[in-house]
């Protein structure tokens, strides 16, 4: 039989030793921040940021991931990266930072488990679909990383959300890995309100920059960067979109020219120029050819037309899929998947304050590659009949 007081004393003496463990810049797990109070997070043995990784890794959301598109979709190809193996790369890199700096690894791990949970099907090129739908629609731009905070704190659990913590959901908000920063300093003095109030900002204006409040989300934002900018390259050449020698000389000079040379630069100048700062930064050199090698990808590899080549197909299918739904909520279609298998159950608390355009936004957004086109094939392609009756 359990000794639960045995156990509670374990994490009592876990979160006091962080103190005298951690850096001084670090975030300390009985700092957790949530809207509700939670017994489960005051009686049992887990710490705080511990119990949050573990909700994200077992909510419906977190097990999509695996047939979710990181860069290249409707390919068939094993070794190419999928969204699940670039949050497992993120999560490793960023813990590997972390615990050099004498960070938070339980608030690391939990937001790069979730800091892509809210991605489309197909990638960034969905999310910017399924942007615009949203915009014809009115009720906003979709962006991935506030659909994340959503999923886990508005959806998950048909409407209830798993109540996580301030540092867990901004650390998702924030994480945007697209934006190029040498240097991250917290941005520490938030609230909830505050965060809501950025997330509204920031669908108002795309190039607003906002700044994780903690350092192990600036960590987690620098290690998105890490994961993705030589593994992109590597899967870019199994493809034969590019090749080895195409990657800038003085790229290669100072970081490598593989995704394992670049990974391991990467980290160990983050590490160097952050150690007991209270930023992340890379050295100028370094961070200066991380840019030019970001510039690199996005004009050689992400618009490259081979990879666009099926998006206006795509498009289409989007378009289609989100009025159809429209129309089957109107009609209030208890047939249809987006009651069967979304809405259904759903609280009356979701029901209640999000439009019909938000209940489909919802639904596609959460989708994978293979059940987005299991849709169009289902409700978009005639069916071939035996019989009339």
């Amino acid at each position: 039989m359990k000794d639960n007081g045995l156990l509670f004393r374990i994490k009592n003496d876990l979160d006091l030793n962080e103190g005298n463990r951690l850096s001084p810049f670090a975030c300390l797990s009985r700092h957790a921040l949530r809207k509700k109070a939670d017994d489960k997070e005051e009686r049992g043995h887990r710490q705080s940021f511990s119990i949050d990784a573990d909700r994200i890794l077992h909510s419906l959301a977190y097990s999509r991931y695996i047939d979710k598109t990181q860069v290249f979709y409707l390919l068939k190809n094993d070794h190419i990266t999928h969204r699940v193996l670039h949050v497992q790369l993120v999560s490793k890199i960023a813990r590997t930072i972390g615990r050099l700096l004498r960070l938070n690894e339980d608030l690391i791990e939990a937001i790069a488990l979730g800091h892509d949970i809210g991605h489309t099907p197909f990638g960034h090129d969905g999310e910017k679909l399924l942007s615009a739908l949203c915009e014809s629609h009115s009720i906003g731009r979709f962006l991935h990383n506030i659909q994340g905070v959503r999923f886990l704190q508005d959806i998950e659990r048909k409407g209830r959300g798993w109540n996580l913590s301030l540092q867990v959901l901004d650390g998702i908000f924030c994480h945007d890995g697209e934006m190029y920063n040498q240097a991250l300093e917290p941005q520490r003095d938030k609230d909830f309100k505050i965060l809501y109030n950025e997330m509204s900002q920031k669908k108002e204006n795309l190039s607003l920059d906002i700044w994780p409040m903690t350092l192990e989300g600036c960590v987690v934002r620098m290690a998105d960067t890490i994961s993705y900018v030589g593994r992109d390259i590597e899967d870019a050449i199994r493809l034969g979109l590019i090749e080895r020698d195409d990657i800038p000389g003085d790229c290669k000079a100072v970081l490598g020219d593989t995704n394992g040379t670049i990974v391991y630069t990467l980290v160990e100048d983050v590490v160097i120029n952050s150690l007991d700062q209270p930023s992340v930064c890379f050295s100028s050199e370094v961070g200066e050819a991380l840019k030019k090698l970001k510039e690199f990808n996005e004009e050689y590899i992400y618009k490259n037309r081979s990879v666009k080549d099926q998006t206006h197909k795509i498009k289409l299918m989007f378009e289609l899929l989100f009025e159809m739904y429209m129309q089957d909520l109107e009609a209030e279609n208890q047939d249809s998947d987006i009651h069967k298998e979304f809405l259904d159950g759903m609280s009356s608390k979701y029901r209640d304050k999000t439009p019909a355009a938000g209940i489909v936004r919802d639904f596609i957004a959460g989708m994978t590659d293979d059940y987005f086109m299991n849709q169009c094939q289902k409700n978009l392609i005639p069916q071939i009949k035996t019989s009339l009756l």
